[in-house]
């Protein structure tokens, strides 16, 4: 019954009308985040980018994990299918415009795979496939209800301008060098490699050697040897809203995941942004998704909250969030850290209500799977806890204010073994043997086949929980009010009222292995509570007070109104 009614709601989904679609609001949503040469290799005659020659010309090397492995847009467009049964209703793309194949001195070059190292901004990557392949999939997705993100760098491009005193070379400060630091060329063999054209000008550059990540550097410094573009340039800020601009114009974009939020200066979003909301206002896209990375492992939101409020970013991809859960669930901290977390709220601009705006995440491409800290901290338990650890932290994630955003993998039990390249595994079939070796979380012990497996455990689980948001508008537009929570490993519980019509949901979890029981506040005007996921009470205790039970490592979802 419970599939049925999904599907029934994907189909509605599917016929809804073009304005309902584009006028969904961004909490609304659920992320599916894609590197696309990880995912699916729909096309192996672009596998090289049509060039010649070994991975150090081409990039490819499906064997390693810091080379294409020869996923594309093709390979995604023939997964929609999965995406959708998921019940993702947006697709973040990892950058796909062209890049520099190779980069790296010798005996440590690695390739563009991710497709941070951009030369020309106007193209699609040839290793992923064409532009015309690029609006077939955003045409393809849209005809599904399902809104396409990109991501978007406008800090720096890939290595190409060198220094003729050192490379690489160490960063020069604006006091000892208040003219220029170093003197920058370009190769002859690179001469016009960047487009548009004017990215081939030194001038439009910082070119004062490698950032620190400290003090001045973090803004005019080159971002471990990428071109640091001058983004005060009113030339520059032009040329990047040209640039980005047309890629709405052109393909129909819904929404931007913007790189590097905090290496670029403030004036330069504050124009940027406005004009990208523009230009989508003009193209019929009333609620463009913009949302910064501030690559950050602390707990406290003022770190992300600060580039609201100076920068005018609209929402900020929710680190501090990761960080709460893994402290908790990965962790054996008590769940009083995220009523602390969410406390902070009021720090974003316009405060909680845009804090339900904030992509919410617990895995990514950068920082690692949630699975291998599950795994790290508890490497004696068994295969059904760390699921269970897992699954809960999902839970936290779709239910609890913010858009979940979830990294392409997670759901088919993927660990990884850390960050970067070691969490950036296929879901085809793998030739990395690092990947195939590793044992996968309530699934097959290895990668060596495709995984796109619909009746994966966390796949089901993750299919259940959209399907819990999409039936109950408090969980995507609800403001969240803390109703518990434990100095350890224990209850967290919090109530989401429906903006419209009044109505309570309880979301409680148990981060403990004990079960945990306890009486909570609820709204006096809050009666005839039923179960959505879990058991629940079919009514108050006495007025204003509810009882609840949560099993060890699990979670109950406890609704009034008809919601069933």
């Amino acid at each position: 019954m419970h599939k049925i009614l999904f599907l029934l709601l994907l189909l509605m989904a599917s016929s809804s009308s073009a304005e309902s679609f584009r006028t969904r609001l961004p909490q609304d949503e659920v992320i599916y985040f894609v590197l696309p040469d990880r995912f699916e290799n729909g096309d192996t005659s672009n596998d090289r980018g049509g060039m010649q020659g070994d991975r150090l010309k081409t990039g490819f090397d499906p064997t390693s994990k810091g080379f294409y492995h020869g996923g594309d847009l093709k390979g995604l467009m023939s997964r929609l299918n999965y995406i959708q049964g998921l019940g993702v209703t947006a697709i973040w793309l990892g950058p796909v415009y062209k890049n520099k194949s190779v980069q790296g001195a010798p005996g440590h070059e690695t390739a563009g795979y991710h497709g941070y190292w951009i030369t020309d901004f106007t193209q699609v990557d040839p290793h992923f496939g064409t532009n015309a392949d690029l609006k077939q999939l955003v045409d393809a997705a849209h005809a599904r209800n399902i809104k396409v993100y990109l991501d978007i760098i406008t800090n720096h491009t890939a290595d190409v301008i060198k220094y003729k005193e050192c490379n690489p070379c160490a960063y020069r400060s604006l006091g000892d060098y208040p003219n220029a630091a170093y003197t920058p060329f370009v190769p002859e063999s690179e001469h016009h490699i960047k487009k548009p054209d004017w990215l081939n000008d030194p001038k439009y550059y910082h070119n004062r050697g490698d950032s620190t990540f400290h003090g001045e550097s973090s803004l005019l410094g080159d971002f471990s040897g990428l071109d640091d573009l001058k983004t005060e340039d009113p030339e520059v800020v032009q040329g990047f809203i040209d640039i980005y601009g047309n890629w709405i114009d052109n393909f129909g974009i819904d929404g931007f995941r913007i790189d590097t939020i905090k290496h670029v200066n403030p004036e330069f979003w504050q124009v940027f942004i406005p004009a990208m909301q523009s230009r989508a206002r003009a193209k019929g896209i009333a609620n463009f998704h913009i949302f910064g990375e501030v690559y950050n492992e602390d707990m406290n939101p003022g770190g992300l909250a600060k580039y609201t409020r100076e920068d005018k970013v609209p929402t900020i991809l929710d680190f501090a969030f990761r960080a709460a859960i893994l402290a908790t669930i990965a962790g054996q901290r008590g769940t009083d850290i995220l009523t602390k977390l969410y406390e902070g709220d009021v720090l974003y601009e316009g405060g909680a209500a845009t804090a339900l705006q904030l992509p919410t995440f617990i895995s990514n491409h950068d920082a690692g799977r949630f699975a291998y800290f599950v795994r790290k901290a508890f490497p004696s338990a068994s295969d059904a806890e760390q699921l269970k650890r897992v699954v809960l932290a999902h839970a936290m994630m779709f239910t609890l204010r913010g858009v979940p955003v979830i990294y392409s993998g997670d759901e088919q039990g993927f660990v990884g073994h850390g960050g970067d390249q070691d969490a950036r595994e296929d879901m085809f079939a793998s030739k990395v043997t690092d990947y195939n070796n590793t044992i996968l979380l309530g699934g097959h012990a290895a990668k060596s086949l495709n995984n796109f497996n619909p009746d994966h455990k966390l796949y089901k689980a993750f299919s259940s929980l959209t399907h819990l948001r999409a039936i109950n508008p408090a969980l995507r537009r609800g403001l969240q009010t803390v109703r518990a929570d434990d100095e350890k490993p224990g209850l967290f519980a919090v109530s989401r009222i429906d903006p419209d019509n009044g109505h309570e949901t309880i979301v409680a979890f148990n981060t403990s292995v004990f079960p945990v029981e306890r009486n909570i506040t609820v709204n006096t005007n809050s009666h005839a509570f039923h179960a959505l996921k879990g058991t629940c009470a079919s009514s108050e205790r006495v007025s204003g007070s509810y009882n609840i039970t949560v099993p060890p490592l699990d979670y109950i979802v406890c609704a009034t109104g008809d919601l069933r």
